[in-house]
């Protein structure tokens, strides 16, 4: 009995050192490699389109990452070949290993690809095409930002100016927003300054203000408003001039001055007329000293010739 009981405690023994080797091994070549922490899987989308003629424009707005099932549908073309060739392509060019032939279903012809837009470079222009005789192009792109202006916004020295960009409420309302400035080739990022806040940015919802204090000419150039999505940032541009208050007189004084030149020369070709003479009305100047009026009649006579009246 007392032998039974020794081995009994010496087996419970074993099992406690195995088990507390077991809780800390630090891996070896058989342990078991910790699990791959992966990110959230990404949403889906599927955009058809069913065509009969020779290409069509789809646009396609993008906010996050996600996976987007490309699918085209075309009637064909009158002989209606029992099997086309059909391939995809990206910003022009041919999307390797995606060209197959396509089969005749129910009178049309059918084209699906998934495609993993995860950052901005996902992001163009994709193009289902059958064998070279029609095809649709996809464009893929963030939203667009609305109330574009062709014309420049004008204020003056030393004044202030706002700028504002809107996105329109039909459209998916960015997260935030952003400024730039054009500096050379580049895009400054303008960030109001805490020691002298001549920028000041003003965010809500579907908009965003810019505004500029102080004014100076160096003002002048093109701003970017930028709506931030999680796949990419939509840019708009606004171009601003800055002038002097003397900038809107230029035209008419410019006006004012040719008025001026214009009279001066009237004037002075009237000048001209009124103390100008006539060779045939005029006498010489030894002419002019012979001649004196007569006493009695008022004719003028030679006074060499003269007579006295007797």
């Amino acid at each position: 009995m007392l032998h039974s009981g020794v081995k009994l405690c010496a087996r419970l023994l074993l099992l406690l050192s195995l088990s507390w080797g077991g809780t800390h091994t630090t891996g070896g070549p058989g342990s078991t490699p910790p699990p791959v922490v992966s990110g959230p899987p990404l949403s889906s989308d599927v955009r058809s389109v069913v065509f009969k003629g020779e290409s069509q424009v789809e646009e396609v707005q993008v906010v996050r990452p996600l996976t987007l099932a490309l699918e085209c549908t075309w009637t064909g073309s009158q002989d209606r070949p029992h099997n086309i060739s059909g391939f995809w392509r990206k910003d022009g060019s041919e999307l390797a290993d995606s060209r197959r032939p396509v089969l005749l279903e129910n009178q049309q012809y059918n084209l699906r690809r998934a495609f993993s837009i995860t950052d901005e470079e996902g992001l163009g222009n994709y193009s289902c095409v059958f064998d070279n005789q029609a095809e649709v192009d996809f464009i893929l792109a963030a939203p667009r930002v609305g109330e574009v202006r062709d014309k420049p916004i004008v204020s003056y020295v030393g004044d202030s100016v706002v700028l504002q960009c809107k996105m329109e409420d039909t459209k998916p309302q960015p997260n935030s927003w952003t400024w730039y400035r054009a500096n050379g080739t580049h895009k400054e990022l303008l960030d109001p300054e805490p020691d002298s806040p001549r920028y000041h940015i003003h965010n809500q919802e579907g908009k965003t203000k810019l505004t500029v204090l102080n004014l100076t000419e160096a003002d002048s150039g093109a701003y970017y408003c930028g709506a931030v999505y999680d796949i990419s940032v939509t840019l708009s541009r606004l171009d601003l001039r800055v002038i002097t208050f003397l900038e809107p007189l230029k035209p008419f004084l410019v006006i004012v001055g040719e008025v001026l030149v214009l009279v001066s020369l009237i004037l002075l070709y009237e000048r001209t007329k009124a103390h100008g003479t006539h060779p045939d009305d005029t006498l010489s100047d030894d002419q002019a000293h012979k001649l004196t009026p007569d006493d009695a009649g008022g004719e003028v006579t030679d006074s060499s010739t003269r007579q006295r009246k007797v």
